[in-house]
């Protein structure tokens, strides 16, 4: 009889194994037991946080000061007065008495021409006056005796009043032959030298008054109604002087192309320190109202994009307050329009909305005094 193949015996061994694991029950114990453990996991990742973290901020409550509203111009100096001074009568420069930078006075002598022809002109016609004044008075003693009839004597005043008014006319050209300051200024050009020939309307030099000297500027529409003349204003300059005076002209007509309003404002310069065609800054002190001092970080927008602050409210929420920027100063914003009782976030603002809840904390003094603001840990 053949002996069974050993792959054959092998099957039967595997066949008689599997079916005494499977009448054990291990089977079934161990999926039950992997059921019951993927419940429990199940169960723990489901389960809720019962906890929500509140985000902290640092808030404060501001010092509250008077401050006058700065409305800041952009303008140039300018001189008090300008004027070109001209010939009135043709000829030879004779003689020039100024010069460039020298101060003269007003009714000064700045130059004169020569005019010899005119001057003779002069005495001839002042001769003429003092025959005719002479014949006048023989006439008229002779109308007075009845020697000559009246009709003489008219004719003598006839002639009197032509050779007053000849005189007068020659000492018109005698005065044209000099050239007077108008006013007290000092002498920026000269564009003549002595012994040119200078036809008449000739420019000789540029008068310039600077005491005082004027910051012209323009004022916006809406900025227009807290400026007016006599107001205190501060000018600083390209140099990073700062010099002060006031507000003597707004005018009341817009420039059409830019809606602004231009106004001066004079500053006193004894010395003409401030020359004049120099850049400069306008700062109009207007009045004073009640606002805070607070760092530029503290400023935020609302979803509108208006400018202002996030607020503490009373029952621990964020509400938003616009305000007005009264200046811009070194040591931080001054803002007008802050609630008296208000609680300013001054860390943490932008990370958080108007109606949410937050853990409120007292601001370090740093953050007030306008140092960088950093949020708290337990906010990020």
């Amino acid at each position: 009889m053949a002996l069974p193949r050993f792959h054959t015996v092998a099957a039967f061994v595997v066949l008689a194994v599997s079916a005494a694991w499977v009448l054990t029950g291990e089977f079934s114990s161990i999926g039950s037991a992997a059921q019951e453990s993927g419940d429990e996991r199940q169960a723990e990742q489901a389960a809720p946080a019962t906890e929500k973290v509140l985000r902290t901020v640092a808030v404060t409550t501001p010092d509250f000061i008077q401050h006058n509203r700065i409305i800041r111009i952009s303008g140039v100096t300018a001189p008090d007065k300008r004027t070109t001074l001209a010939t009135r009568s043709a000829g030879i420069l004779g003689e020039l008495k100024v010069e460039k930078g020298e101060r003269v006075q007003a009714g000064d002598v700045v130059l004169v021409l020569d005019g010899a022809e005119k001057q003779a002109m002069l005495e001839t016609a002042r001769a003429l006056l003092d025959q005719r004044q002479k014949e006048a008075d023989n006439v008229e003693r002779l109308v007075k005796t009845g020697i000559s009839p009246t009709t003489q004597m008219d004719n003598a005043r006839s002639a009197l009043a032509s050779a007053r008014s000849q005189l007068e006319a020659a000492q018109a050209e005698i005065d044209r032959l000099t050239v007077v300051a108008p006013f007290s200024g000092v002498i920026d050009q000269v564009k003549v030298e002595e012994g040119s020939w200078l036809p008449s309307g000739e420019a000789v030099a540029v008068l310039l008054q600077l005491d005082p000297v004027v910051a012209l500027g323009e004022v916006s529409e809406r900025e227009i109604s807290h400026v007016s003349v006599g107001r205190e204003a501060d000018v600083r300059l390209i140099s990073g002087d700062i010099v002060s005076g006031s507000v003597r002209h707004v005018s009341l007509e817009a420039t059409p192309g830019t809606r602004t309003f231009p106004i001066e404002v004079a500053i006193p310069n004894p010395d003409n320190k401030v020359p004049a065609g120099m850049t400069a800054e306008i700062m109009v002190k207007s009045e004073a109202v009640q606002a805070v001092r607070l760092p530029r970080s503290v400023v935020t927008l609302d979803p509108s994009g208006n400018l202002g602050l996030r607020i503490l409210k009373g029952d621990g929420t964020v509400g938003f307050v616009p305000i007005d920027l009264i200046d811009d100063t070194p040591d931080g914003l001054i803002l007008s329009g802050v609630p008296e009782d208000a609680q300013i976030i001054v860390a943490g603002q932008d990370l958080v909305s108007d109606g949410e809840t937050v853990n409120a904390v007292p601001a370090d003094s740093h953050l007030i005094t306008g140092a960088t603001a950093r949020v708290p840990e337990q906010s990020r």
